[in-house]
């Protein structure tokens, strides 16, 4: 199998430009050469032509998948801050008898705390006051706050022994969506945009969509570097779609300029550009051609993607009455379901607001309400439109909360801190099993007692699924291949048919 692999942009005096500009016969066959070389899959024998801006505007795929492909795209359903898996998807009855002891030692075994809690001088064992039954036909343990999701357990693999090692925020977020807790890495969105290309020509392949919850004021941050492209060209960057009737950022013609106009200024625009090129070959000029090209086309594609005004009435109420708002959870799966129908190789939600070290009960109700209804919403469309079999769908935060309260326990009321030793996210869709629980914790969602899943085999097994070996999947950068799995990774065939 050939080595997925790319080499770094071209610098101001790059050797090619160097040989090229000898004007001598052997440097210009070593010129040759060279370009050879910097197409060549590093380690294997094809070699395949740098792809040019015209190809890609066609929408054809960077590397061609190298496995079976499975599925076809990705709806990352990001929940921003960590859900408490406590409250949501793991059922603990004994902590009911336990409620106000103090955590034993034998569990937190020694485990780091942050400094939001490691002052505490005790910690109080907290129950969730929200009931549990089994749904579906295996039984899964689901929590009443979540009573749509619920209905649809015998779609959802849920693994509950998620681990990671970061315990903050931007650190467990940065390396959930790059693979690496510093910044500065190709998100996962843009990996797959690089090894994949797009399926239509008027959208990009990677796009984002943010929202804010409503059940907790003061939301965690989200920075644009999480869907950016790192040190891969920026055109696999994310393409964020805001609220509001000006989705993207300077798309729309000025006043006074026409199609026509802007045609035209696009044509000579690439002209130069492609001079530029010619003269120092820098990659990122084609990127830059590519781009422009895409934003025209956009002008055209993205307006008819916001306008849900030929959504049937039926489809509207079943995603809730947020749907009608722009730039709601419910909205924005909506739109993640319409991006689908138009090939959009990576989706992804962000939905802020779970970071719920105190008032845990009324906050997650309302987070709750935010993202239930239109998360079943979204799996029932995308069934009903015959694109779940080749979709896969991950819900899921950066870690889970702690069994212990934050602050004072009562009789109504506890918090919880970050705990990244284990925490529960669930896939749908293409070959996932449906109705599987994966994994397993000890009696206080505090350890992982069986099949423990990194952050790491997440993303190779979605990648797998895409049909690309995430071993292969390398980008040379700085001397050095790099992977979104780095060294690490295992997929996941446990929780596929």
């Amino acid at each position: 199998m050939d080595v997925i692999t790319d080499r770094e942009p071209a610098n101001a005096l790059s050797r090619r430009r160097f040989l090229c500009r000898s004007g001598l016969g052997l440097g210009a066959l070593a010129a040759n050469l060279l370009a050879r070389d910097d197409n060549m899959l590093a380690r294997g024998d094809t070699v395949r032509a740098a792809p040019s801006a015209t190809n890609d505007a066609a929408g054809e795929a960077e590397i061609e998948p190298r496995l079976p492909q499975r599925v076809k795209r990705v709806i990352y359903l990001f929940q921003s801050g960590a859900p408490s898996q406590l409250d949501l998807f793991e059922n603990k009855p004994r902590l009911a008898s336990m409620r106000g002891v103090e955590l034993p030692d034998s569990v937190r075994q020694g485990q780091r705390l942050t400094t939001m809690t490691s002052g505490q001088k005790n910690f109080p064992i907290a129950d969730s006051l929200f009931k549990f039954a089994r749904h579906g036909k295996h039984g899964t343990w689901i929590s009443e706050l979540l009573p749509h999701t619920a209905k649809l357990a015998d779609e959802l693999c849920i693994i509950r022994s998620m681990t990671t090692e970061a315990i903050n925020h931007d650190p467990a977020i940065t390396f959930s969506q790059t693979g690496s807790q510093l910044a500065g890495r190709p998100s996962l969105g843009s990996w797959v945009a690089y090894g994949l290309g797009t399926e239509n020509q008027d959208l990009p392949a990677f796009v984002v969509l943010l929202s804010r919850g409503t059940g907790k004021p003061g939301d965690q941050p989200l920075y644009d570097r999480l869907w950016a492209s790192g040190f891969l060209p920026s055109k696999y960057q994310g393409v964020k779609l805001r609220r509001g009737n000006d989705p993207v950022l300077y798309l729309a013609n000025p006043t006074g300029c026409s199609p026509a106009i802007r045609r035209q200024m696009l044509d000579d625009l690439k002209a130069l550009n492609q001079l530029k090129h010619d003269a120092v070959g820098d990659p990122e000029i084609l990127t830059r051609i590519a781009q422009y090209e895409l934003a025209f086309r956009m002008q055209s594609s993205v307006p008819d993607l916001a306008d849900i005004a030929d959504e049937p009435a039926h489809v509207l109420r079943d995603y809730g009455p947020e749907v009608e708002k722009g730039g709601t959870y419910a909205r924005n799966c909506l739109l993640a379901r319409r991006l689908a129908e138009r090939g959009v190789r990576f989706i992804q939600l962000y939905h802020m607001g779970w970071d719920q070290h105190g008032n845990l009960p009324n906050d997650i109700r309302g987070q709750c309400r935010d993202t239930d209804q239109p998360t079943a919403a979204l799996l029932k469309d995308l069934r009903q439109r015959g694109l779940l079999d080749d979709t896969l769908i991950v819900w899921g935060g950066e870690f889970g909360r702690t069994v212990y309260s934050q602050g004072e326990l009562t009789a109504t009321n506890y918090g919880r801190d970050h705990h990244p030793r284990c925490f529960t996210m669930w896939l749908a869709g293409g070959p996932v099993r449906g109705g599987l629980d994966y994994g397993q914790t000890d009696d206080f969602s505090y350890n992982i007692v069986d099949k423990p899943v990194e952050l790491f085999d997440l993303n190779a097994t979605l990648l797998h699924l895409l049909g690309v070996d995430h071993t292969r999947l390398t980008y040379k950068f700085q001397g050095r291949d790099f992977r979104v799995t780095d060294v690490h990774g295992r997929v996941l065939h446990e929780v596929l048919a």
